[in-house]
């Protein structure tokens, strides 16, 4: 139940990855052939991908395939197995070890695929060669709310929060901080220093002023927003705003599973502001009831307007139990200023 509208939510980049089936680079020393395209190694008849960095294991792109299909389950050399996924969709970034590689190991819609951890080599460099040691490319995009491993982008200052709460008791301000800084520091961004995104009244703290100036990126590297301004100018995303994993959080989009679980706990006004009244005791009760944001900028159905579409400011929630209307008690994770 709500004190305003009941709400129902969801965020996953995709960067196209595009595999070829021609042959490897004649300077790269990374990978030798790499198994998984549509006809035979690499694609059509070449070996390997396409010439320059390998997303998974280094040496030339693993996966490859005609048309972009990405391979039925595309193994990097010197790497943990990608699993394919749809036509050649799979997002990754590259974050250490050189460029991304150009189709690696699948699409994003397969759940794995895309930048896998690689083992050595990851990442490969702009001529095919193996790389030094770094993990694998940047997490992939999955479909059905779901996570992809892989590193996460260097320029990551926010996240929803991939795990849940029934209640909006978080232990405070500091409970709730911690709680980020332990998600962060599990995809490697621990040496960062992260601040839930709430608001509180006694004291009176804003959410706006516990973040940094901008700009704004998720995991995969994808811009929120330049500065705060903006920020709290735009509404909600699914694609955009994702977890610490890289996965899309359940909501009112096309094909999100259940349950619904875009409210997040903010306790603020659109502007970034404390709502008073509406913070759940400054996080530390189970009675009364919350502000929360829609992060996939969604109502019933697929409704873009009104305040379903705020993702800081949606409607109110219960504090006892974050379920109804669509929660599950997840933050928003920004680096503080």
């Amino acid at each position: 139940m709500h004190l305003r509208s009941p709400c129902f939510v969801g965020l996953c980049a995709s960067f196209l990855a595009i595999g070829c089936g021609s042959s490897g680079s004649s300077s790269g020393s990374g990978g030798a052939t790499h198994s998984g395209g549509a006809n035979g190694t690499g694609g059509g008849s070449g070996t390997g991908g396409t010439v320059g960095p390998g997303a998974s294991g280094g040496g030339i792109g693993s996966g490859g395939g005609t048309s972009a299909s990405g391979g039925a389950s595309g193994t990097g050399a010197g790497g943990s197995t990608a699993t394919g996924g749809g036509d050649g969709s799979t997002a990754v970034a590259g974050t250490n070890g050189g460029m991304a590689g150009a189709n690696p190991g699948g699409g994003a819609g397969g759940g794995a695929g895309g930048g896998a951890s690689g083992g050595p080599g990851a990442g490969g460099a702009r001529n095919g060669s193996g790389g030094g040691g770094a993990p694998g490319g940047a997490a992939g995009s999955s479909g059905g709310g779901g996570s992809t491993a892989g590193a996460a982008s260097p320029l990551m200052n926010f996240f929803v929060t991939s795990d849940t709460s029934t209640t909006a008791n978080l232990g405070g301000l500091t409970g709730a901080d911690a709680r980020c800084q332990k998600l962060a520091t599990a995809v490697g961004q621990g040496s960062k220093t992260w601040h839930a995104y709430l608001s509180t009244e006694n004291p009176a703290v804003n959410a706006i002023d516990r973040i940094g100036p901008g700009p704004y990126y998720n995991v995969a590297g994808a811009m929120l927003a330049a500065d705060k301004a903006s920020l709290h100018a735009r509404t909600g995303d699914s694609t955009i705003f994702l977890t610490e994993k890289g996965g899309k959080v359940n909501g009112q989009w096309v094909g999100s599973p259940a349950p619904l679980e875009h409210d997040i706990l903010t306790g603020s006004l659109r502007n970034g502001m404390v709502n008073p009244g509406l913070t759940c005791g400054d996080w530390t009760a189970t009675t009364g009831m919350s502000e929360v944001g829609h992060c996939d900028g969604l109502g019933p159905n697929q409704a873009t307007t009104g305040s379903y579409t705020y993702w800081n400011a949606a409607h109110t929630g219960m504090c006892g139990d974050t379920k109804p209307g669509g929660g599950a008690g997840r933050l928003y994770c920004f680096v503080a200023p």
